[in-house]
C-alpha cells in the first residue's frame, strides 16, 4: 500500500489539512493555530499530498519533563510524492518572530512524531519501507499577521534539511511548493 494512503487511513480527517482546488491546480491555504486570521497559501502542490497537523497530537506532558523542549511541535508536515521526489516537509508559522532555537525545537518535536507515524505504519501496517526514501525540509513562516510586504526568504547555505539549518520566509503572501521542497 503506498505511504500517503498508509497516512490518510492512519491519521483522522481532523488532524489533516483539507486540499482545495483553484485554476483546477491544487493549492492549501495554512492557518496559524494561535492566531485563525494569520495565514499563508503554499501552490504547486503535488497530487499526491498529505498535510498533517502536527500540534494537534496532544502534548506528552504526562510523560515528559519538557525541560528540554522534548513536548513541542511545529505546525505542520507535508507529505508529499511528486513521481520524481519524495518529501517531507515541517513548517512552523508565527504571527511575528520568536527565537530561532525555539523554532528549532519545534521542527524537531515535529519530527519526533513523523518518526512515531513511521514505526506505527512499520508495526501495524506491515510495511517495512513505510516513509522511507524522502528528504526532510524545515521551513519558518513568519510575519504572517502584519501587513503583507515583499516576501523574505533567508536560508543558509546549504539545503535546509536539518532544524537548525531551516529556511526562514518573512510577510509572505503565497509560497511554491518546489521552493520550499528545494527542488
Amino acid at each position: 500500500m503506498p505511504d500517503l494512503d498508509i497516512l490518510n487511513q492512519m491519521i483522522k480527517d481532523s488532524a489533516r489539512v483539507r486540499i482545495e482546488s483553484r485554476h483546477q491546480k491544487p493549492i492549501v491555504v495554512l492557518e496559524e493555530p494561535q492566531a485563525k486570521k494569520c495565514s499563508v497559501e503554499i501552490r504547486g502542490l503535488p497530487d499526491d499530498v498529505v498535510i498533517i497537523k502536527a500540534d494537534a497530537f496532544e502534548s506528552p506532558f504526562s510523560v515528559f519533563t519538557c525541560k528540554k523542549g522534548e513536548c513541542k511541535r511545529a505546525d505542520y508536515i507535508v507529505v508529499a510524492d511528486t513521481g520524481r521526489k519524495k518529501v517531507i516537509i515541517f513548517i512552523e508559522m508565527k504571527k511575528t518572530k520568536k527565537s530561532k532555537q525555539d523554532i528549532e525545537k519545534q521542527l524537531s518535536g515535529a519530527k519526533c512524531f513523523l518518526a512515531y507515524c513511521k514505526e506505527i505504519g512499520i508495526s501495524f501496517w506491515e510495511n517495512s519501507n513505510f516513509l522511507s526514501g524522502y528528504k526532510y525540509r524545515f521551513v519558518s513562516i513568519g510575519h504572517i499577521s502584519i501587513s503583507k510586504r515583499k516576501t523574505r526568504i533567508e536560508r543558509k547555505s546549504g539545503i535546509h534539511d536539518e532544524p537548525g539549518k531551516m529556511m526562514k520566509v518573512d510577510w509572505p503572501s503565497h509560497l511554491q511548493f518546489n521552493h520550499l521542497a528545494g527542488h
